[in-house]
């Protein structure tokens, strides 16, 4: 006598809904409650900070800028080429 997957797929639906869970409310509290201790964290920058970020960001963003740019002149160069060679060959 087997019962298959519907009683193993009972018995999992049944410790599931057994478990305890945390609301997203609670978490909400949790989190707001939290405290850093003495090290409290500092949210202002100094304008030379910001600056340092600012740069690096921009510097960043240009070097990912190029390699896409360079990834789609390769991969035009290549349909190009391959469209030419099968041109060719009719």
């Amino acid at each position: 006598m087997s019962f298959g997957g519907a009683v193993s797929a009972m018995v999992t639906s049944l410790k599931n809904n057994k478990r305890s869970r945390v609301s997203t409310f609670e978490k909400l509290k949790d989190y707001k409650n939290i405290d850093y201790g003495e090290g409290k964290i500092d949210k202002k920058a100094t304008p030379e900070q910001l600056k340092a970020i600012r740069e690096k960001l921009q510097k960043e963003n240009r070097k990912k800028r190029i390699i896409t740019i360079v990834y789609f002149v390769v991969s035009f160069a290549i349909i190009i080429l391959l469209l030419n060679i099968i041109k060719f060959k009719q």
